[in-house]
């Protein structure tokens, strides 16, 4: 039990540092978001704790190729949308707020988000596939790691983006 709270501890410190960071630092002048090279280690990170809590038998091994396939793939997406992000947040300082607000178009906004939307519900989809061949072979023990490690991931996932929108609102009232 020892092993999982640490396992937990660091699961939390690893998805903090990747999510938070990258959130936090967005958008302030004379900063860079997270690199590829750094968002790689968290992403390879993530994989070894998970794959380290899971204690995969021999059987389960030959399923983590796909996942960790999957996982590297939506990090990759993940840096390419936080780079894209970065471009056009430059791009509407660049410009000024009024003449952002002028040159609004509410349509082409809900096309792109639902564009991103459907990127990252094709790459999630891709992962869940990924998954099921390991998840239907594990052990009740190792989904209950499994899941352990999910719910805390997101809920230290929902904290993050609950502390930016909380530094924004702060930012936006200086």
């Amino acid at each position: 039990m020892h092993k999982l709270v640490v396992a937990g501890a660091i699961a939390f410190a690893l998805t903090s540092l990747s999510v938070g960071h990258s959130q936090t630092r967005m958008g302030q002048p004379g900063t860079d978001l997270v690199s590829a090279t750094d968002l790689g280690a968290f992403t390879e990170a993530r994989l070894d704790l998970l794959k380290s809590a899971l204690q995969l038998k021999p059987d389960q091994e030959k399923y983590w190729p796909a996942i960790e396939q999957a996982v590297q793939s939506r990090s990759k997406q993940r840096m390419a949308r936080l780079e894209s992000a970065r471009a056009d947040v430059s791009g509407m300082k660049d410009e000024g707020v009024m003449e952002n607000l002028r040159n609004a178009n509410p349509v082409e906004f809900l096309n792109r988000r639902a564009d991103a939307l459907a990127q990252r519900a094709a790459s999630l989809k891709q992962l869940a596939g990924a998954w099921k061949p390991l998840y239907e072979t594990l052990a009740p023990e190792q989904k209950r790691r499994l899941a352990l490690l999910t719910v805390y991931a997101i809920h230290e996932m929902r904290d993050a983006v609950q502390q930016h929108r909380i530094e924004v609102m702060d930012e936006d009232t200086e």
